[in-house]
């Protein structure tokens, strides 16, 4: 694909982007019309403090969440595809999303028992408690996936379902456990929501999705030659080893912050990168752009729809996610039987 149009889709999709965000901003409850939402941004505007408080203290932190977590998921999902070289990989296949779900359920049925970590990380605890088992998830099956210091790719997604099935056997032990009321926060975080974005949870958070961004460059080269082959890769400069590893630790970085934020979402991190690739067989040095763009994009997307098809009630995000990848995973996957 040439450079000319490369530019143009990525204009296309950050024009996409800006509508989407738009129409969450603007669509709800309460609608807010553009002019009023331009009107609210000066200092001086005559805008009713309900119009502002809708915009800047509810609606517009899960705007940013929303681009937030699409952008690190459909990126988390381009680079574990480039790296397995398999376009059926998703994040949640290495045990990230399962690891974290697994600390954030951990933390929700026996914080009653430690206050300790509430008094310490307040609002925090709870992303603060997914993060870090998306990290001992990830940190576990780099493991196991470690071969006299070279990192098996077949092994490590081996060993991804393996730890996938335990995080889950675990979270539903501690449901088993769990009383009514955290039944209920359980069952509500692991099908996924925006609906707890705050300035304070962004504040938090934003460190581990910004500090992946100056290594894409370098990740975007190194996908382009994996392509090729690990052996082919290794011959043409790369050093194989530190890529696989700074990969797997940005996904981590990505990954974790995202569910920790938002819950369990599926399949963005699939369908977004392979719809690009479907679409415009791009070098990864568009496709990680691209996928974050769409990626945010669909998230926005879906977050209106989750919170208007059924309103005053909102409708899990992980769900319509679900509804969405799953036909499109088995499409894909009857179409790769075919091909094979």
């Amino acid at each position: 694909m040439s450079a000319i149009k490369g530019n143009l889709v990525l204009a296309g999709l950050a024009a996409l982007l800006i509508f989407s965000a738009t129409a969450s901003l603007g669509v709800g409850a309460h609608h807010v019309s553009l002019s009023d939402m331009l009107r609210s941004l000066q200092p001086l505007s005559s805008e009713d403090e309900t119009t502002r408080s809708i915009l800047f203290d509810i609606r517009a932190p899960r705007v940013v969440l929303a681009i937030l977590v699409g952008g690190a998921l459909a990126m988390a999902g381009t680079i574990l595809q480039g790296l397995f070289r398999n376009p059926i990989v998703d994040p949640g296949f290495i045990g990230l999303s399962s690891g974290a779900s697994f600390g954030a359920s951990l933390y929700i049925v026996f914080s009653i028992h430690v206050p300790l970590i509430g008094n310490l990380f307040g609002a925090r605890a709870l992303p603060v408690a997914a993060f870090a088992g998306a990290i001992v998830a990830c940190l576990i099956v780099s493991r196991i996936a470690s071969v006299r210091g070279r990192t098996a790719i077949t092994i490590l997604l081996l060993a991804g379902v393996a730890i996938t099935a335990l995080a889950e056997a675990g979270t539903g032990i501690l449901s088993f456990l769990a009383t009514d009321a955290q039944l209920r926060s359980l069952t509500f975080w692991r099908l996924g929501s925006l609906g707890g974005a705050t300035w304070v949870l962004l504040g938090s958070i934003i460190f581990f999705f910004l500090f992946p961004l100056p290594f894409l460059p370098y990740l975007s080269r190194g996908l382009d030659l994996f392509s090729l082959g690990e052996r082919e890769a290794g011959h043409l400069g790369l050093s194989t080893e530190v890529f696989k590893n700074l990969a797997m630790a940005v996904t981590c970085l990505l990954v974790g912050a995202a569910v920790s934020a938002s819950g369990t979402i599926a399949f963005v991190g699939l369908v977004v990168p392979h719809i690009l690739r479907l679409a415009f067989h791009p070098s990864h040095r568009f496709l990680l752009p691209a996928s974050c763009l769409l990626g945010s994009s669909l998230m926005l997307l879906a977050d209106l729809v989750a919170r208007t098809m059924a309103a005053p009630t909102e409708i899990p995000i992980g769900i319509l996610t679900a509804l969405l990848g799953a036909p499109f995973f088995l499409w894909l996957f009857r179409r790769q039987r075919l091909e094979a």
